[in-house]
């Protein structure tokens, strides 16, 4: 892992014609590519009866033109988009589920991570359920399902469910007759909702509802179940809790895209905050400011408005490299930033060279990036980071679950900035997070950097039963 990697994204569109929302849904899961690369799947539901296709692989090579169209039309579908970990990589993880039991179905995608899986797995396995895959969205739907055979509805099944479940979850689910939504009581992961004519959407950020044409609403709030239907939106706030929201701080920082507004706020401010306060606390005399692309780009040209240093383009992204170009050997592993990534060397040669990115995990993509730089020319390289120093494992969502692939757990800044071979090196520093945006009431959960969890994480340390096999 050289990168941090969310693991979701989630669409939903309810409208009141049959026509035209699998081809929706799919443009919406281009616009949400950038949370899940490893697999994804579409249901659409039509009188009742529910389609699906899911595999592994990228939008454009999971849905051809026949596939899309042998999905046929209907007036609710769910799509979905997945990163998996090492453990969990598996065809069967694929989303969105879909689930037929006695009082009917149930389709439903998830973005986050539940830190009592294991112990909500196990009530089920004890119970006789039957598990297929590893992921947390078997055990929700398991669990929704159960409420559900003592409930009036598919959404008191799911406001029951909500009572067990501990963790990060944004949730969009589909019933014959329903399209629903649902976030963690502290909105660790985001989720809002839209409106085009007369269909209603649900989607992980707001730019997959510019992508079908759909306004913006409102976020869903953390806690708060809505339910669309032909009468429209209802909502439900049982399990909403004012006032202690956590909203995942990396979301603004690199997993969303940079015209997304998430809980009220713009992606692509709040990152040009981010390299203003950079540029406030680690000022350097310097020729360019450049941005890695592309999370690396809004810091960069907010550093350079804050610090009147000139912006400049000093790297060249190939857009046609995706998760299937293949390092067999370590010399083709070093050689995957000269591929992804080439210097411009107008820019670079002879100048100091201010770099901004928007992490560092490992170190190793950095340093190879670094050298890149130097045989472009660059006299003196100072590297920002828009981002504090990831000392934590993450237990909601992100793929880091371990100390041991952090860096920063086992060398200091200068020592870090040493093994990357540049001349000067700074982080964001803890106390500007609350700066991000002028919106930070929401609130913002910073465990991966302070340790410090808003949830109970000592079930979720112990990882061990992901090693079962799929049979």
């Amino acid at each position: 892992m050289t990168k941090l990697r969310e693991e979701c994204g989630v669409f939903g569109i309810y409208s009141l014609k049959t026509s035209g929302i699998v081809q929706d849904t799919y443009y919406a899961l281009f616009a949400l590519q950038h949370r899940g690369q490893e697999s994804c799947g579409i249901v659409v539901n039509k009188a009742g009866i529910m389609r699906s296709h899911r595999d592994l692989g990228l939008v454009n090579e999971v849905f051809a033109h026949k596939t899309l169209y042998e999905l046929g039309q209907g007036n609710i579908a769910i799509g979905h988009v997945r990163y998996g970990t090492a453990a969990t990589g598996n065809r069967r993880n694929a989303q969105p589920l879909t689930i037929n039991h006695i009082k009917g179905s149930l389709a439903l995608a998830h973005n986050g991570s539940l830190t009592n899986m294991a112990s909500l797995r196990k009530e089920l396995e004890l119970a006789g359920s039957i598990f297929h895959t590893t992921s947390d969205a078997e055990v929700i739907a398991y669990h929704i399902i159960k409420q559900r055979l003592t409930s009036t509805s598919i959404e008191q099944g799911l406001l029951k469910a909500m009572a067990v479940l501990k963790g990060a979850y944004s949730l969009v689910l589909m019933s014959p007759r329903k399209l629903i939504g649902a976030r963690d009581p502290l909105g660790i992961r985001p989720l809002c909702l839209g409106l085009r004519d007369d269909s209603y959407v649900l989607a992980s950020e707001s730019c997959a509802l510019d992508a079908v044409g759909a306004r913006f609403i409102r976020d869903i709030e953390p806690g708060e179940v809505i339910v669309i239907d032909e009468h429209g939106p209802s909502s439900y706030t049982e399990h909403c809790q004012k006032g202690s929201k956590a909203l995942c701080v990396f979301e603004y920082i690199y997993f969303a895209r940079p015209d997304s507004v998430l809980d009220g706020n713009s992606v692509h401010l709040a990152r040009q905050q981010a390299g203003a306060l950079l540029a406030k606390t680690y000022p350097v005399p310097a020729d360019v400011v450049i941005g890695v692309p592309d999370s690396g780009i809004d810091a960069a040209i907010g550093y350079s408005k804050e610090s009147a240093i000139p912006y400049g383009v000093g790297l060249i992204k190939n857009k046609y490299i995706g998760r299937t170009f293949i390092q067999n050997t370590q010399e083709q592993r070093n050689d995957a930033v000269r591929i992804k990534l080439n210097a411009l060397r107008a820019t670079l040669e002879g100048k100091r060279v201010i770099l901004v990115d928007d992490s560092i995990v490992r170190g190793t993509t950095s340093a190879r990036l670094v050298n890149l730089l130097r045989e472009a020319g660059a006299k003196e390289l100072h590297m920002r980071i828009s981002a504090p120093p990831f000392l934590y494992p993450c237990y909601f969502g992100t793929d880091i679950d371990s100390q041991d692939k952090l860096i920063a757990c086992k060398y200091s800044v200068e020592e870090i900035a040493q093994i990357l071979g540049v001349d000067t090196l700074g982080y964001l520093r803890l106390e500007d997070l609350p700066n991000l945006t002028p919106n930070y009431t929401a609130g913002f959960c910073t465990a991966c950097f302070t340790g410090q969890y808003p949830l109970d994480i000592t079930e979720a340390k112990n990882k061990s039963w992901l090693e079962k096999p799929i049979q």
